[in-house]
């Protein structure tokens, strides 16, 4: 029998990307400005994966920055990076996809997201894709923060206005330990509160000699980290970290494959030294899966990576929820603002690399870091950065700068 189509009616649909204009818009779009940054470092970096021949050494940083102003006069800065390869890839990405945002309500943080990301979706759900996003979004924030004439970690509701800090950047594997010691000095000389060296190398004594060498110089009260960057396989780093268990470290990071959240969850249960990873993730469903398989002590989450402040915020609810600790990785200028609204106190990484880019510094005492006093993210782009751009794009209004 035939179906009688003039009496069927399939309900309509609601759009799924927002509505048009109303009342409650304030503002749209007018101009954006795209820069590739490459951020030469002064000395090669080598880490565990380069010990073992799986990388080559870390020699510069690539910035991709995204610079937004609007019909009522504001202004957003944001960025997100790569390390070793993909800043070209990223930058012609963004340039691509920047035109959709032209017009929109810069308000609407959220639906400009998932806006970008069906943009992207051909791409996959994470990688270079969420991190070009990252650039827009962390622009988008500062904008909207800035328009309320508020810190962003104010916007988003502080806990602290000070943190825990600790340094990264000089104890990698190419340093000897007389180097690494007089590195941390110069840390400690900053008012930095912890300090985090490599290990990971295929001479798995040599690591025990280098942290016993750091422990014994570091004064009381100063936290010591180490960070493996997932070299080892389960059954070492058991053996590892039931070795180190003793000696008060702070954290083990990245102890296995980034995506093994089964296996650190496994050593989580096993080691009394909290257990840390998540900063190789891009994408807040998989920040959401280390957490919900028990997969860490502390999250690791780098916003950049996963998308920008508007997922991290989502992965931030999560590790709250599971009560797991948050040290989120790298970029101390955008984290100082988003671990200042995390409910338990948190770290964060502490880094000169982006320092140049800037104009604006961190103020770093007594173990802890201020948050900026100063509307939005508070930075704005130097000369300097402007010196080693590679490349620029502009779509719509002409912006100063």
């Amino acid at each position: 029998m035939a179906l009688d189509l003039s009496t069927r009616r399939i309900p309509a649909r609601p759009p799924l990307a927002g509505t048009a204009r109303g009342a409650a818009s304030q503002d749209a779009l007018t101009g954006l400005r795209i820069s590739h940054v490459v951020i030469p470092l002064q000395r090669a970096l080598s880490d565990a994966k380069v010990l073992t021949g799986r990388q080559s050494p870390l020699t510069q940083v690539d910035i991709l920055a995204v610079e937004a102003v609007s019909e009522a006069g504001h202004a957003g800065m944001g960025f997100s990076y790569t390390l070793r390869a993909g800043g070209t890839a990223m930058f012609a990405l963004a340039c691509e996809i920047a035109t959709r945002l032209i017009g929109q309500d810069p308000n609407d943080i959220g639906r400009l997201w998932e806006l970008l990301r069906w943009q992207v979706n051909s791409l996959g759900r994470g990688g270079m894709a969420y991190q070009t996003i990252a650039a827009f979004d962390t622009a988008l924030w500062d904008m909207k923060a800035g328009r309320a004439r508020l810190p962003l970690a104010k916007l988003l509701g502080a806990h602290r206005d000070s943190l825990r800090i600790y340094n990264s950047e000089g104890q990698y594997l190419q340093a000897d330990i007389d180097e690494i010691r007089a590195a941390a000095d110069r840390s400690l000389a900053l008012g930095i509160g912890g300090i985090k060296m490599k290990v990971g190398q295929p001479d798995g004594q040599e690591d025990l000699r280098r942290i016993d060498a750091m422990r014994s110089h570091l004064p009381d009260g100063i936290a010591l980290m180490v960070d493996a960057n997932q070299q080892w396989d389960r059954g070492y780093a058991l053996q590892f970290g039931r070795i180190v268990d003793a000696m008060g470290l702070a954290f083990i990071e990245e102890p296995l494959d980034a995506l093994d959240f089964a296996g650190h969850a496994a050593l989580a249960d096993a080691l009394a030294t909290p257990i840390a990873t998540g900063e190789m993730l891009t994408s807040p469903t998989e920040a959401i899966q280390l957490v919900q398989a028990g997969g860490c002590d502390i999250s690791q989450v780098d916003a950049l990576r996963i998308g920008g402040v508007t997922p991290f915020l989502k992965a931030m609810t999560m590790a709250e929820a599971h009560r797991v600790a948050i040290a989120p990785h790298w970029a101390m200028e955008l984290h100082v603002h988003l671990a200042a609204a995390f409910p338990e106190e948190p770290w964060i990484e502490h880094f000169h690399w982006l320092e140049p880019i800037f104009d604006e510094r961190l103020d770093i005492a007594d173990g802890r870091v201020a948050v900026p006093a100063r509307p939005g993210l508070g930075l704005t782009l130097s000369a300097q950065a402007r010196d080693w751009t590679r490349g620029n794009w502009v779509t719509g209004a002409t912006i100063a700068g």
